[in-house]
């Protein structure tokens, strides 16, 4: 397992190691005591997953108080351009974006600290994406930023003609900074 560091700190991209041979290939996703100590203090406790077609942006989602979370995402099938939005008042890239492309090919997953607003726009139809959390979804709790904010200029890659959101997630507020 590799695991990169980005510039917005506790922001990992994380490689797993893949065995391929005729049969297929074999990746360990997570191991709790190799991947404990890097990248959570909080165990995670919810796991999710997702089928969407292509065009669909999902978020910027994120929980608040002691509800906020971090998340391990993957794509199992397809792929996405994952995005997130650092919310730390003290951080150095507040406010900042980062966005990283995960597929089924590259096997990359995005491990998320507790502060960020996430999404991710569909780029194949039929796409899984999973996700795992460290803290239990509160539908009272959850927030968002719209994500087609023009302050954030967030390219999603998809044509704003093709996209497919959710009426919660055109109805979020831009971003305060």
């Amino acid at each position: 397992m590799k695991i990169i560091a980005t510039d917005f700190q506790d922001l990992l991209i994380v490689e797993p190691d893949v065995y391929l041979d005729e049969r297929g290939y074999f990746s360990e996703t997570f191991h709790l005591e190799k991947w404990g100590g890097i990248i959570n203090s909080h165990p995670f406790v919810q796991d999710n997953e997702s089928c969407s077609n292509y065009g669909v942006v999902r978020g910027l989602h994120f929980q608040v108080g002691n509800f906020a979370q971090s998340k391990l995402v993957r794509v199992i099938r397809g792929e996405v351009l994952d995005v997130v939005v650092d919310l730390r008042l003290n951080s150095t890239t507040y406010g900042k974006v980062f966005s990283i492309l995960l597929s089924e090919n590259n096997k990359r997953q995005l491990y998320v600290p507790r502060g960020f607003a996430h999404g991710y726009a569909v780029l194949k139809d039929q796409t899984i994406f999973c996700y795992k959390c460290d803290a239990f979804y509160s539908k009272e709790n959850e927030s968002g930023i719209f994500p087609l904010d023009p302050a954030l200029g967030i390219d999603w890659i998809i044509p704003r003609s093709e996209m497919i959101l959710s009426e919660k997630d055109m109805n979020w507020s831009v971003f305060q900074s």
